[in-house]
């Protein structure tokens, strides 16, 4: 699980981020299209186009952090809203995020096949 501080804000990108972006692509998206400040400590997260890649950045007081995740199968739960927007989530909502649990509600996105 990513260091996240308890009390820090985390916040999704709605819309969809060409995942090509890095460190800076995504720090200025942050400044330009969010409004908010990359290096606050505060959690930004982004969902590529077929919504299974998510990158995260992170100001830890030292550098900026960024952090990938791709599903195998199923799709990260996001919020339908315009691009350029952002949503608020808790840290734990975070972690359902990553899981691959729908945050709203808690309940598994892609349920594993009976084996055998």
């Amino acid at each position: 699980m990513i260091p996240v501080p308890t009390g820090a804000r985390v916040w999704l990108a709605t819309g969809w981020t060409d995942m090509r972006k890095g460190f800076d692509g995504l720090a200025m998206l942050v400044q330009a299209h969010l409004a908010r400040d990359p290096f606050s400590g505060q959690a930004f997260v982004f969902r590529g186009r077929q919504g299974r890649l998510v990158k995260i950045l992170w100001w830890d007081g030292q550098g900026l952090c960024l952090f990938a995740k791709r599903l195998e199968r199923g799709r990260f739960v996001w919020p339908a809203a315009a691009t350029g927007a952002a949503a608020a989530l808790s840290p734990a909502q975070l972690s359902m995020l990553l899981e691959g649990i729908d945050w709203r509600a808690p309940v598994r996105t892609d349920r594993p096949l009976i084996a055998g």
